[in-house]
């Protein structure tokens, strides 16, 4: 059973996506009945089905499962009918693994263009596990013109995004393909009035790799951190949850509202790393709703304890009363309604609890001061020691890079003496096969040699990135995800949508990659410069006019924000929050390559020597 949320409040007609999406996979396999879901390994397909379909993404180590399957096949003598869909396009270097393997033949070969998953009502999905690694790393970029097509897609049904902002070297080039797309496939919408999307903001990870590095404090944020949220839900054991049985595993589904999906269509072949698309298969049964993640998941958690603490008193009180003294049917209703909560209230009181577990421990809290020193770039003898510390206890190795990582950017990289030191120690300690890993780390400049001083302290002075006193529970900054640090990514966000990238330029060119604010038109086909110039203007002199201008339908205009390299929970939550302020005029979409943490992030550059 799966969850995929209700996307009836988005601010865009997500919902059309998602209906296009299971079309086109409904055509791929209209013709297979009785058939089986598996997920792709090299292991044989162990199946009495004649036709076996794969819908993979465009990699080289899927094409070598693909072909063990086959071979496997081959040599027992089983006839097959073989179906390739890659996810979203079809590459010939993949093809190419097919033919040197001498399966090609024996394969039909299609596209399912799924580019977008609605994780929820407000946030798109690419997934795209490791572009942040494969950009800065690898020097594949083929990620970026998948970005861009997915959102040349969203112009298609929304208009031309008229305004596009972008800071960092992968960003402004996503933004270039996108005006090149235009060009080519220009996007026609003679009957819209106004595009629905006003701005488009893109910022590369790589622009801002402090904050996924710091522990989040906001409620959806730490089950990220503790639990790993997958596909909308968190699986831990049933008796956290208060089901005894025995070492059995749960799924605790995490969104605001959500639907239970019942498998109608499964597959002969092992399933593609985007699990969302086969969801989008199944029969769904009724939405639920779960009113109370809604209202806590982007709080700080030390705020969460304290609502659900009162509403399960409240709730005490409400039974004592309903016990001592005569109700009115009207005052029954009211308490039913009540009741009706309890399964949320008991589901969260759970996670919550289990959470308490992890933040109440005294390394956790070592770790969030150490977090708070280094953003600060105070105390540098004490950070090294710590770290150094953390490697001879051989904690574990994520949480040791995470912190090297921080301090590393925070303070311009190490010196050369403590650089080579805690390179030889975290392979005396860990294994030198890491050698390879640290290499990564190096080139995508997270680890590296002091070479000259740090501008750290002045991004943090311009930006106002720490603050003091934060308030949890009644906040007015951004700050309070982090309890005293605004994410930089949603410092530079916040000024993008206020007054653009012209009065922070000095501040941009602090941060890694270039930056790029461009005009684009979006009311007619025409590619000409005036056309669109026009047009564009046109727009801007309406915005300045009607702040918050409204599209056709009465709706408030949008901000898509796109982070390519990965963002975290408490990122999304400070971007509700500044979307929720009476000073911010338009709702904002986020799309990301994917939803990451500091750990997730981190492990994409841990592969190890053969």
């Amino acid at each position: 059973m799966a969850q995929i949320p209700n996307l009836d409040n988005s601010p865009l007609n997500l919902k059309s996506f998602r209906e296009q999406s299971q079309k086109d996979l409904v055509d791929i396999l209209k013709n297979e009945n009785g058939a089986e879901l598996r997920h792709l390994s090299a292991e044989p397909v162990q199946t009495d089905c004649t036709k076996v379909v794969y819908l993979v993404r465009s990699e080289f180590s899927l094409m070598r499962f693909i072909c063990s399957n086959i071979h496997h096949d081959t040599s027992q003598g089983l006839q097959r009918e073989y179906y390739v869909y890659f996810v979203p396009r079809r590459e010939v270097v993949c093809e190419k693994v097919l033919e040197e393997e001498n399966v090609h033949n024996l394969v039909t070969i299609g596209e399912y263009p799924l580019y977008m998953v609605p994780l929820d009502e407000d946030v798109l999905s690419f997934e795209l596990d490791l572009a942040n690694k494969e950009c800065l790393v690898d020097g594949n970029t083929s990620s970026l013109w998948h970005i861009a097509k997915a959102i040349h897609k969203l112009e298609s049904s929304f208009g031309v995004i008229p305004n596009v902002r972008a800071k960092g070297k992968a960003s402004v080039r996503i933004a270039d393909i996108l005006n090149r797309m235009q060009a080519e496939e220009p996007v026609n919408s003679p009957d819209m009035v106004m595009p629905e999307i006003n701005t488009l903001i893109l910022i590369d990870r790589e622009v801002d790799m402090v904050t996924p590095m710091c522990s989040q404090l906001t409620y959806e944020g730490l089950l990220d951190e503790f639990l790993h949220i997958n596909n909308g839900a968190v699986e831990l054991d049933s008796s956290i949850m208060g089901v005894q049985q025995e070492g059995k595993k749960m799924k605790v589904p995490l969104n605001s509202s959500y639907q239970n999906l019942q498998p109608s269509l499964l597959l002969s072949a092992p399933a593609f790393s985007y699990v969302l698309a086969i969801n989008s298969l199944y029969m769904a049964e009724p939405f639920f709703s779960d009113k109370l993640f809604k209202e806590i998941r982007d709080l700080n958690f030390e705020v969460v304890v304290q609502v659900l603490r009162q509403k399960a008193t409240s709730m005490k009180q409400d039974y004592a009363e309903m016990t001592t003294t005569h109700q009115t049917v009207s005052e029954l209703k009211d308490f039913v309604k009540k009741l009706n909560s309890l399964p949320e209230m008991t589901r969260h009181i759970n996670l919550a609890q289990h959470l308490s577990t992890f933040t109440s421990k005294h390394s956790f809290q070592s770790r969030l001061d150490m977090e708070q020193t280094l953003v600060e770039a105070q105390s540098y003898d004490i950070c090294y020691d710590y770290i150094e510390e953390l490697i001879h206890k051989q904690e574990p190795l994520v949480t040791v890079l995470r912190l090297l990582i921080l301090f590393s950017i925070t303070n311009s990289g190490l010196p050369k003496k403590n650089f080579d030191h805690l390179r030889r120690e975290l392979l005396h300690s860990y294994g030198f096969e890491h050698i390879a890993m640290l290499n990564n780390l190096e080139k995508a400049g997270l680890l590296k040699k002091q070479e000259s001083k740090g501008n750290w302290l002045t991004i943090k002075r311009n930006l106002q990135l720490v603050t003091e006193d934060t308030d949890t529970t009644n906040p007015s900054d951004i700050a309070y995800v982090f309890s005293g640090y605004a994410p930089l990514s949603i410092r530079l966000i916040q000024h993008a949508v206020r007054s653009g990238w012209r009065p922070m330029e000095e501040t941009l060119k602090l941060l890694p990659g270039p930056h790029s604010e461009m005009k684009r038109g979006g009311f007619s086909s025409s590619s000409s410069f005036d056309t669109l110039h026009g047009a564009s203007a046109a727009v801007d002199r309406h915005i300045q006019t009607h702040p918050g201008f409204l599209v056709a339908d009465g709706r408030r205009s949008l901000v898509l924000v796109v982070f390519i390299g990965g963002v975290t929970f408490a990122e999304i939550s400070a971007l509700r929050f500044l979307s929720a302020q009476e000073a911010m005029a338009y709702d904002m979409i986020i799309g990301t390559t994917k939803i990451v943490n500091g750990n997730t992030l981190t492990q994409t550059y841990m592969e190890k020597l053969a």
